[in-house]
């Protein structure tokens, strides 16, 4: 019996190991499109711009796929998927035949679709971050299109190097999916205080590369921003094509029950670009997270080997902005108001939110993670607040 595993990011990685862990004695093909070993991406984005260092972690050793009889064919790509033979053509000219395969294909860098868009650097790859990084050491004038994690991570790691940087958004506000409004406005209000600049409800139009090589951006309304590099942090486009070629449901996403099992019973989907049912909150839920990643492929990997394990792990996902830890769990945007307590170490505090018959429905923790793990607990259980996690209470992050 041959298990492919079809992406090679955190969550195929995880898998390919998992099923031998769980005791699958057939033979497991990991293939993933980009070259080398697979390595974690969150770094990226942090320590590898600020470190100048091109070296990510990988997540295994080459030694760990050996010993474990994985087969690893790294840059290679699926090029097409027969969905009555279960074959795999892949671009290094092979035929692969499954009896079961995991698509953690992920996703790619959504590109600007715009006259020049082309000019904007993305950031998802090691070899994206080798291309902005010279920028960086050069102290130049960096434009941010997008004020998401991935934006305003790169916009704190530019301005530590002494980058001017302009992050220009098409909302009204930063990080907009991820938290909720008192959030969103502390966050921007850091950046500020460091010397980034915003323009709100802005949409590229063009982008010009000028003779002495700045890059301007043309705005609707006729502004303009000029930047010696940009980078479009605008999201992903999940890597859907062999899912839609063997005729799988999608929607944003291959859509997987509990157990990670595609609408094809032999073709199941863990990480980013699956659409996963999600038992404790009756939904599904797309998640673009490390930890996400690596344990829905360590639970689906399993489930491919005859195990039968409902993923119904609390979302979280982290960030690091200049001092800042922040960590999400659940869903804040569900809630109907929110707590603020304060930490022990000064400026430290998490955020409980309550749904509107007072459950705990996310916490978002700053500088404070031992809070947070207790938060999860309370997630977990679908809990109230108890009173004595409510003291030292303030109205809002800006009080602290």
């Amino acid at each position: 019996m041959t298990h492919v595993v079809l992406g090679a990011g955190q969550a195929g990685a995880c898998a390919a190991l998992a099923m031998r862990k769980a005791g699958f004695a057939g033979r497991i093909v990991l293939i993933g499109e980009e070259p080398g070993l697979p390595y974690e991406r969150p770094p990226l984005s942090k320590e590898v711009l600020l470190a100048a260092s091109l070296a990510p972690p990988v997540i295994y050793r080459e030694n760990d796929y050996e010993s474990h009889a994985i087969e690893t064919r790294f840059g290679v790509r699926a090029t097409t998927a027969d969905p009555h033979r279960n074959c795999l053509s892949l671009s290094n000219g092979e035929s692969l035949a499954f009896d079961k395969m995991l698509i953690s294909t992920g996703g790619r860098a959504r590109r600007l679709s715009i006259p020049g868009g082309g000019l904007a650097l993305p950031l998802r790859t090691s070899a994206d971050a080798g291309r902005l990084l010279p920028f960086l050491k050069k102290q130049s004038r960096v434009v941010c299109i997008g004020a998401g994690v991935i934006g305003m991570e790169l916009a704190a790691v530019a301005r530590s190097q002494g980058c001017a940087v302009i992050v220009v958004e098409g909302g009204s506000t930063v990080m907009a999916r991820a938290f909720t409004s008192d959030m969103q406005q502390y966050i921007e209000d850091k950046h500020r205080a460091a010397g980034v600049s915003f323009v709100f409800e802005a949409k590229p139009e063009s982008l010009e590369k000028l003779g002495d090589g700045t890059i301007r951006v043309h705005l609707a309304g006729g502004a303009t921003v000029d930047g010696d590099v940009v980078v479009a942090g605008i999201g992903m486009d999940r890597n859907v094509e062999i899912a839609q070629q063997l005729g799988i449901e999608f929607d944003n996403g291959i859509l997987v029950d509990e157990f990670g099992r595609s609408s094809r019973p032999d073709v199941f989907a863990a990480g980013d670009v699956a659409a996963f049912w999600h038992p404790a909150l009756g939904c599904h839920l797309r998640l673009e997270a490390w930890r996400h990643a690596m344990n829905h492929g360590i639970t689906v990997g399993q489930n491919m080997c005859g195990k039968e394990l409902a993923y119904s792990d609390v979302p979280w996902f982290w960030t690091d902005q200049y001092d800042l830890n922040i960590q999400v769990f659940g869903l804040p945007q569900a809630s109907h108001r929110t707590l603020y307590c304060r930490g022990a170490k000064e400026g430290s505090f998490i955020a409980y939110h309550l749904g509107i018959d007072e459950i705990v429905v996310g916490a978002t923790t700053v500088n404070n993670p031992r809070a947070g793990r207790a938060a999860q607990s309370l997630l977990q259980s679908k809990s109230k607040l108890p009173n004595e996690l409510a003291v030292d209470s303030i109205g809002a992050p800006l009080c602290i």
